[in-house]
């Protein structure tokens, strides 16, 4: 089974927003075993989105679109709907009551005509209840395709999509499994692991296929299948990635859709009862920002500290303007200061600190452009790496906390409990 998803608005085709709506339902879907054929984007313009859906019925039996549904006049999906299906709007009580109910609860001004536009539906339509807010999901079938209108606001679209679309397509459709398992990597690039896995690649069954998915200092390995025994293929695939160990084992850090880095280091730190804290530098925070992310983090994580000026490494670390000006702000001496002086300041098991030169200019620093340092400290030492991660910003940056995530699951995995 084959669906296509279309996303409707001006503000994603003018780079105004990002679609992640997209991202979801196509993760959702082929969890299901519904392949996505084609990701459409159209602006709120009828004839548009009428062609789009003429287009789409002719190669997919599902098709999903997300945005237009809201109470202004720019809003045009369920009226292009009653073009496209030669039907008429129609009130839908329940739908009203619940746009009231949310309007007294919740919103503070009164509620006006347009808000209540919202319960009129497309009378061949089945309303979806949105839990979140004014606007209606939608499912309507014609010709054995079956059309579903979501919100484009994405906690709502989610939400629609997890309550009340995927129970609806179980039931509607008989499909095959589709199943993914994605190993990740860190600390090595694409062609070397290709290199590395030559033979274990050319043996796997030909139902079986791999894809290299490298991102930022990280390589996923993503392996998929599909058929109609579900338990038999998660035994194929765990097969495969056992003898994939083999291989790669050494730089195997985890799953996707499991836990990711950040989540199996707040979960060994939390079980050996060990704590952090951050010094950084070019990463400005970001390794913090991830740690702090996971519910519960106050539990290991004991605080950080964005040093990005020269000053604020004196100032706020407290490292000597001498020791500054004999080494530069970007090198091993200054990290290890900052990784020595974070684990003093929060009293933490483990301090990891991180210095670079990012770009595009050398600023303070007279280190080339993509030279990084990052250092842990424990009560036993220090150690500092040196790193040459690129000339491009986002890239030097984003390798940069990525190495750091993969060094500090490297130390709790070697502390002893």
């Amino acid at each position: 089974m084959k669906a296509e998803i279309i996303t409707i608005g001006d503000e994603i085709l003018i780079g105004q927003i990002v679609d992640s709506n997209s991202a979801f339902l196509g993760k959702q879907l082929n969890k299901i075993g519904i392949e996505v054929y084609q990701i459409t984007s159209v602006q709120d313009e009828e004839e548009q989105i009428i062609n789009t859906l003429k287009d789409a019925s002719k190669r997919v039996d599902l098709i999903i679109t997300t945005g237009g549904l809201g109470p202004t006049k720019d809003d045009l999906t369920k009226k292009t709907l009653c073009t496209y299906f030669k039907d008429e709007l129609i009130l839908n009580k329940q739908v009203l009551e619940h746009i009231e109910d949310i309007f007294t609860k919740y919103v503070s001004t009164p509620i006006l005509p347009a808000n209540k536009t919202q319960a009129y539906l497309p009378s061949k339509s089945t309303a979806l209840f949105n839990r979140y807010g004014t606007a209606p999901g939608m499912w309507i079938e014609k010709n054995q395709v079956v059309y579903i209108s979501l919100p484009g606001v994405p906690y709502e679209m989610k939400s629609l999509m997890r309550d009340e679309v995927i129970p609806r397509l179980k039931q509607r459709f008989q499909t095959p499994y589709i199943i993914h398992k994605t190993v990740v990597t860190y600390g090595l690039g694409e062609s070397a692991i290709a290199d590395l896995i030559e033979d274990w690649e050319e043996a796997l069954p030909k139902h079986i296929k791999l894809a290299y998915l490298p991102n930022f200092g990280r390589v996923r390995l993503r392996l998929s299948t599909r058929g109609n025994h579900e338990d038999q293929l998660y035994e194929e695939l765990n097969q495969q990635i056992d003898k994939l160990h083999q291989y790669i084992g050494h730089i195997i850090k985890g799953f996707e859709d499991e836990l990711s880095l950040e989540e199996n280091i707040a979960q060994l730190l939390t079980q050996k009862q060990l704590s952090i804290s951050t010094a950084e530098s070019c990463t400005g925070g970001k390794i913090a920002s991830k740690l702090s992310d996971i519910p519960g983090a106050s539990a290991f994580l004991k605080g950080g500290l964005i040093s990005y000026a020269t000053s604020a490494k004196a100032d706020a670390l407290g490292i000597a303007s001498e020791v500054i000006d004999k080494h530069s702000v970007v090198s091993a001496e200054i990290t290890v200061e900052m990784a020595k002086k974070s684990l003093a300041m929060f009293h933490s098991d483990l301090a990891i600190a991180t210095t670079g030169n990012a770009g595009p200019t050398k600023g303070d620093s007279k280190a080339e452009i993509g030279t990084v340092y990052i250092a842990l400290a424990d009560k036993q030492g220090v150690n500092v790496q040196k790193y040459s991660f690129g000339n491009q910003r986002e890239r030097v940056t984003y390798k940069a906390v990525n190495k750091s995530l993969e060094l500090i699951y490297d130390w709790i995995i070697q502390k002893k409990q």
